[in-house]
């Protein structure tokens, strides 16, 4: 399946006292990268959108100020209204962090929704 990449420095807003990204902000930049990903299958054309149903994070290295990387974002898993993705956290050709995240295909009155025909295809 095609990989997005989203390219992101880290800003003194995502850091702790200690300028290490503290552990919710790979969350909100996974879902920043995966906006940016669904963005570009065209979601706002059909009025759909995905909603988290799960998610696991792993930490392998920890991110710190001032460091660029790129978030990699690839559908491992495509089901009639459900898509699981990998999000991986990615400097100088490491892996700092790897999230999973399970989203559901929602209408905009937040109503279980199928997955168009050409998101599929997008996203393959």
């Amino acid at each position: 399946m095609k990989m997005h990449k989203f390219p992101f420095t880290i800003a003194y807003a995502d850091t702790d006292a200690g300028g290490v990204v503290y552990h919710a902000r790979y969350i909100e930049i996974a879902e920043r990268a995966r906006m940016n990903w669904q963005k570009s299958f065209g979601t706002e054309k059909h009025e759909v959108g995905f909603i988290v149903r799960s998610l696991s994070a792993k930490y392998m290295k920890p991110l710190r100020l001032g460091e660029d990387f790129v978030v990699e974002t690839v559908a491992t898993d495509i089901g009639n209204i459900s898509l699981t993705v990998e999000q991986k956290f990615v400097k100088d050709g490491e892996i700092y962090a790897i999230l999973v995240v399970k989203v559901a295909a929602v209408n905009m009155d937040l109503k279980p929704q199928r997955i168009p025909d050409e998101y599929i295809k997008a996203i393959k």
